[in-house]
């Protein structure tokens, strides 16, 4: 375990460490206990972080994409260097088992890497030419940072969301003022850590730890900041959107999911249940990519119920740092209370409980959960329509296969998706037909820096990773020259 000082200074400006106004308790979730108090900031910080980034931008945004990119790879290894140490931190302040922490770490460094590799790809390609059907006229496309960004992540994965912004933010040549959530600052405060020994100039790079309502209200207001990424639920993401609008600034969001995982008729059962569980209940269910609605071929429905109770039922909940966990606790008493509220309702609304439901009985403290399986879901029960945000899974049969992927689709939401077949031409098929930004075809949710990360509808607005996430914080210019 870690030992922590009494109070963390939640504020790096312009390259020095300070403490804010603002307290910030910070929780373990396996224990209740209280881990330290995160003095963070308001809008004064706020302020302060934009200053200090706007003033960096001039310098940092003429830099070369190598230069940036040798950064950025200082960063991966320092990541790479702390990684036991951050794993710590994570399963401390997320309640989440050391392995996905370990998971979470590999990811924030490949994503550093990836980073770095396109940085310094962009001195060859920052410019190219553009056909024209005119001889008399030559056209050039410019890509150029987009200025000083407001990033706002979550707390469901720290460091991790962080790093699909962050890497592609400076990659680009932007600056940057992030704001971690206030739940779980503490993974983020120590891979700012890293970074301040990176070699990044001072006010490149910035941290404003704090509530939305004190920094991440002023920081989508603020009119210096041109653009504003944000990953969240989708009540707060209009409101981020509604503030970004009061000064016309760019945009990105990625917000919540209601997915499903469809298991044919041909499918292996017990690779389905496998995938079921895993969409549902890694990191106890707080993704807005679980899959939370399993809907399993008329033929398979029994069998399908009876494995996959067995399975959920031999899910081992217990301590983060203990070597056989399976899931650990959700975040805090808040989203713990939710998701029961969540569960009683589904009950009320006449939503059969396969299994879980309700605390451990050797758990009496620290915010655990079972693994929970319903069946006879009302469509308009909000256990089906609605993101739980816990490790709560909906089972419903189909008759077809157009059925299927009507169910599948009628929702607001179109994140991700899941198809459990044998059949290759069905899967290419069925995923074709769904309204999804991702989906996987007999996998695990296995994601890559390469491959790009957002949804359709109500799920996002533009893209992260891959080349689409370094363009999201680039502006396109064209130069036009008569000849």
């Amino acid at each position: 375990m870690i030992s922590f000082p009494t109070t963390l200074d939640g504020l790096y400006i312009n390259g020095l460490w300070s403490a804010g106004r603002e307290h910030l308790r910070v929780i373990n979730p396996a224990t209740e206990a209280l881990l330290t108090t995160v003095n963070g900031g308001d809008e004064q910080a706020v302020d302060q972080a934009v200053t200090a980034a706007t003033a960096a931008f001039k310098d940092w945004s003429q830099t070369s994409g190598a230069e940036r990119g040798a950064i950025l790879r200082n960063i991966a290894n320092g990541v790479r260097n702390g990684r036991e140490h951050l794993m710590k931190l994570q399963s401390s302040n997320n309640g989440k088992p050391q392995f996905e922490a370990g998971i979470d770490v590999d990811d924030v460094i490949a994503t550093f890497e990836y980073y770095a590799e396109l940085a310094e790809g962009l001195d060859a390609g920052q410019d190219s030419n553009v056909p024209l059907p005119s001889d008399d006229f030559s056209a050039r496309l410019r890509r150029e940072p987009c200025g000083v960004v407001g990033l706002i992540v979550p707390w469901n994965f720290p460091m991790v969301t962080t790093a699909w912004k962050l890497a592609p933010a400076l990659a680009a040549g932007c600056c940057v003022v992030l704001k971690p959530s206030e739940v779980t600052p503490l993974p983020e405060l120590e891979l700012a850590a890293i970074i301040a020994e990176s070699g990044l100039p001072n006010g490149v790079f910035n941290l404003v730890c704090g509530t939305g309502l004190a920094v991440g209200a002023p920081l989508s207001a603020d009119p210096r900041i041109a653009k504003i990424s944000f990953t969240g639920s989708n009540t707060v993401g209009v409101q981020v959107m509604q503030r970004a609008a009061e000064t016309v600034k760019g945009v990105s969001l990625e917000l919540g999911g209601k997915s499903s995982l469809l298991v044919l008729a041909d499918a292996d059962i017990d690779l389905a249940v496998e995938l079921a569980c895993g969409g549902a209940f890694f990191n106890a269910g707080q993704m807005c990519s679980a899959t939370s609605r399993v809907l399993v071929a008329d033929e398979l429905e029994e069998e399908f119920l009876r494995r996959l109770q067995k399975r959920a039922q031999a899910i081992r909940v217990a301590d983060p740092f203990d070597a056989d966990v399976e899931m650990g606790a959700l975040v805090n008493q808040a989203q713990y209370q939710r998701v029961l509220g969540h569960i009683d309702r589904g009950l009320s609304a006449g939503a059969r409980l396969i299994c879980g439901g309700n605390r451990p009985a050797e758990l009496p403290r620290g915010y655990f959960l079972q693994p929970t399986v319903f069946t006879d879901v009302p469509l308009d029960s909000a256990l089906w329509c609605e993101e739980i945000f816990g490790p709560v899974l909906c089972v419903r049969s189909f008759a077809t296969e157009a059925q299927a992927i009507a169910l599948a689709n009628d929702t607001p939401f179109g994140l991700v998706a899941s198809v459990v077949t044998s059949d290759a031409a069905a899967a290419d098929r069925v995923a074709n037909a769904l309204q999804a930004g991702m989906v996987w075809i007999n996998a695990p949710q296995v994601i890559f820096p390469q491959a790009a990360w957002g949804g359709y509808k109500q799920s996002s607005i533009g893209r992260e990773l891959g080349p689409w996430g370094l363009a999201a914080f680039q502006e396109i210019k064209h130069v036009i020259r008569a000849v």
